[in-house]
């Protein structure tokens, strides 16, 4: 016997992360009872998006068009890459810097044990953007976990290889913290790459 609509909407809402029985009860119950029109407004979204929004083919950050909106654009920095995990990390970096160079976006990290290698990263496809000769500067800027460290190590050799500098985003005690509050790992971290104060 199949489920009901109302069944099927909430185990469909759980797809959605950290959404989990009760919550996605309450969305259901939520968008039937007060938000219908916009239910059918997300639903039309929705598929619409799982429908038109592909990948870049030069960065691989989500896009509806041929090319997204930073690989096209001539005001950019075509010297400067920045690698990122995430499409989110992308739009983190976009928000909070300055920063007017192009990106590269993994779309995870090296993790053989979830059958995410080069390929799947495509790191075939970042080599041959670091091939180019345009890129002098590759910004490493996946995150510091034990598969972010393994994968920015091994970006770095890529850049090498392509006689491209590599750097790494700084990591360490948050702007505002307070020594006693910041755990372990991250103080020995910033205390082991601790660098010179210029004047």
């Amino acid at each position: 016997m199949s489920a009901g609509l109302l069944d099927q909407l909430i185990e469909a809402l759980r797809v959605l992360p950290g959404v989990g029985q009760k919550s996605a009860q309450r969305m259901a119950y939520h968008l039937l009872e007060r938000q219908r029109d916009g239910g059918r407004r997300l639903a039309a979204v929705l598929a619409a998006a799982m429908e038109r929004i592909g990948h870049c083919p030069r960065c691989r950050d989500f896009s509806e068009d041929a090319l997204c909106a930073t690989c096209a654009s001539p005001a950019r920095d075509v010297h400067l890459l920045c690698v990122v995990e995430t499409p989110a990390d992308r739009l983190a970096i976009e928000q909070a810097t300055g920063y007017r160079g192009l990106y590269f976006v993994l779309q995870g990290r090296l993790s053989p044990l979830d059958g995410l290698g080069p390929r799947e990263l495509g790191l075939d496809l970042l080599a041959r953007r670091l091939q180019e000769g345009k890129v002098r500067e590759l910004i490493i800027a996946t995150n510091p976990t034990v598969e972010g460290e393994a994968t920015a190590h091994y970006l770095a050799q890529l850049a090498r290889q392509h006689g491209v500098r590599p750097t790494r985003l700084a990591h360490g005690v948050p702007l505002g913290g307070e020594l006693e509050y910041v755990d372990r790992g991250t103080l020995s971290h910033a205390f082991g790459s601790r660098s010179e104060m210029q004047e």
